[in-house]
C-alpha cells in the first residue's frame, strides 16, 4: 500500500499542483528580477517542488508557512527524507531557496511577517539608538559600534530582564572594560569600547539617572595618536597601482573605477559604495557626496582619470539594472549595490595584482593627502579635500610635508651649521 502511495506521489508535479502552485510564477519571477544563474534558478525551484511535496504530506496549510516550519522541515525532516522522484537534499541550497520564498509569499501577503521578539535591552539600545541618530547626529557605523558594545554590557548585566541603571557600578563597569580590552590588539581600537560607554551614562544622565559615578570609571587607554606616521603609498608604488590598472578580466573595470575613487578623490569605502548615478554631472565634471561621515553634502571636482574609468565601467561591464547606485552587485541578487566590504575587497585585490603587500583600503585616502602636500597645498586645503570637520583631524599629516619642515628644522646638536 505504502509503495502505491509512493508512485501515486511521484507522478504529481509539485509545482504546478502543490499547495504552493498559485505562488510559483511570483517565484519565479523574484530570481528572474535578481538575475540568478540558470543553476542556481533550477535549483531553488527544485528545493521549492521538495518543500511544497513536504508540507502536503504534513497536512500544513500555506498561511502557515513560515521560519520554524522550515527549521522543522531541514533539521526533522531532510535528514531521513523519503520523498517521491529526484528532489534537492543540500541542506544550504535549500536554506537559501526557502528563505527566497517566505520573502516571496510575505510580499504577496500570504504569510504574516515576522515575529519580532523584543527585550528590554532591544526597547532601551532602539531609543539610545534614536538619541544618537537625531541629537548627536552620528553616522551609522559609529551608532552600530556603539550600540554593539553597550548590549554586552546590558546583556552581560540583567540578561532579559529589566534594566536597572543603578544597579551598575564602577566595579562592573571596569571588569567589563578588562574583558572587552582583551577582544583588541591596539588601545586606539579598545578606546572605542571607553567612548561607547561614557557616551551610553551621559545618554542616562540626561534623563536624571545619577550615573556620574559610572561615567568616570574607566579611562581611555594611553595612545599617542601623532606617535607615528600616516602611513602612504610611495610615488614607485603608486606608479606600479595604476600600471596594474586597465588589464582585461572579470569585474575589471569595476575595480579600476573603484582605485581610481579611492587614489583621486580619496574616497572611504563607504562613500564609493554609496554613490549614485545621480551624485556624478558630467556637463560640469563634478560629483557629490550625499552620505559622507559627516552627514552633509560634499561637491567635488571629478578628475579626467576617475571620470574615464567610471565611464568605462558603465558602458561595458555594469549588468542591466534599475538600481541607480554606480557600482551594483555582479553576482545575484544583481539589482542591489556593492556594500564597503565589497570596496575594501577590490582594493586589496588590487593591491596584490600590483605585487604591493597591503590590505588597507584607507592607505590610498592616506597617499591621497601626502601626494596633495608634496604638490604646494596647504594644511587647509588637504582637510578641504579630505572633507575633514576639524583642522585638528588634518594635523597628522604635517609630519609628511617634508617641503615646509625643512624650512623650520633645527641642525642637529654638534652637526654642521
Amino acid at each position: 500500500m505504502g509503495n502505491v502511495r509512493l508512485a501515486r506521489l511521484s507522478r504529481i508535479n509539485w509545482l504546478a499542483q502543490g499547495p504552493l502552485a498559485p505562488y510559483v510564477d511570483a517565484f519565479k519571477q523574484y530570481l528572474t528580477d535578481r538575475g540568478y544563474a540558470a543553476t542556481t534558478f533550477a535549483n531553488c525551484v527544485g528545493s521549492v517542488a521538495h518543500f511544497a511535496q513536504w508540507i502536503h504530506r504534513r497536512h500544513r496549510r500555506v498561511q502557515r508557512i513560515d521560519e520554524a516550519a522550515v527549521a522543522e522541515f531541514l533539521n526533522e525532516h531532510l535528514p531521513r527524507c523519503r520523498c517521491a522522484g529526484p528532489v534537492q537534499h543540500d541542506r544550504r541550497g535549500l536554506s537559501a531557496a526557502l528563505g527566497h520564498l517566505l520573502v516571496v509569499l510575505r510580499a504577496q501577503g500570504v504569510i504574516a511577517p515576522p515575529a519580532a521578539r523584543t527585550t528590554p535591552v532591544d526597547e532601551e539600545l532602539r531609543r539610545y539608538d534614536e538619541h544618537m541618530d537625531h541629537v548627536r547626529g552620528l553616522a551609522p557605523k559609529t551608532r552600530g559600534t556603539a550600540l554593539r558594545i553597550v548590549r554586552r554590557l546590558l546583556t552581560a548585566r540583567f540578561g532579559d530582564w529589566h534594566i536597572d541603571i543603578a544597579a551598575i557600578k564602577p566595579k562592573h563597569v571596569r571588569r567589563f572594560f578588562a574583558q572587552q580590552a582583551k577582544l583588541y590588539s591596539k588601545p586606539a581600537t579598545a578606546g572605542a569600547v571607553v567612548s561607547a560607554l561614557r557616551g551610553y551614562f551621559r545618554y542616562r544622565a540626561s534623563l536624571g539617572d545619577a550615573v556620574h559615578a559610572v561615567i568616570g570609571a574607566v579611562s581611555y587607554p594611553a595612545n599617542w595618536q601623532l606617535a607615528s606616521l600616516p602611513k602612504t603609498l610611495t610615488a614607485e608604488e603608486v606608479e606600479r597601482l595604476v600600471g596594474a590598472l586597465g588589464k582585461p578580466g572579470r569585474s575589471l573595470r569595476r575595480a579600476d573605477a573603484i582605485v581610481r575613487c579611492a587614489l583621486d578623490l580619496g574616497l572611504r569605502r563607504g562613500e564609493i559604495a554609496r554613490l549614485s548615478l545621480d551624485d556624478i554631472n558630467w556637463r560640469v565634471g563634478t560629483i557629490t557626496l550625499r552620505h559622507t561621515k559627516g552627514r552633509r553634502e560634499d561637491v567635488l571636482p571629478l578628475p579626467a582619470t576617475t571620470g574615464r574609468a567610471i565611464a568605462a565601467y558603465l558602458k561595458l561591464e555594469r549588468p542591466k539594472t534599475i538600481n541607480r547606485a554606480v557600482f551594483v552587485r555582479h553576482l545575484a541578487p544583481r539589482d542591489q549595490p556593492v556594500g564597503p566590504d565589497l570596496v575594501g575587497k577590490t582594493i586589496r585585490q588590487a593591491y596584490a595584482r600590483a605585487g604591493l603587500p597591503y590590505t588597507r583600503a584607507h592607505l590610498l585616502r592616506h597617499t591621497m593627502a601626502n601626494r596633495l602636500l608634496a604638490g604646494g597645498s596647504s594644511l587647509k586645503e588637504v582637510a578641504d579635500v579630505l572633507r575633514h570637520r576639524s583642522l585638528n583631524t588634518t594635523l597628522i599629516y604635517a609630519k609628511l610635508d617634508s617641503r615646509n619642515l625643512v624650512a623650520v628644522a633645527l641642525p642637529w646638536p654638534g652637526s654642521a651649521a
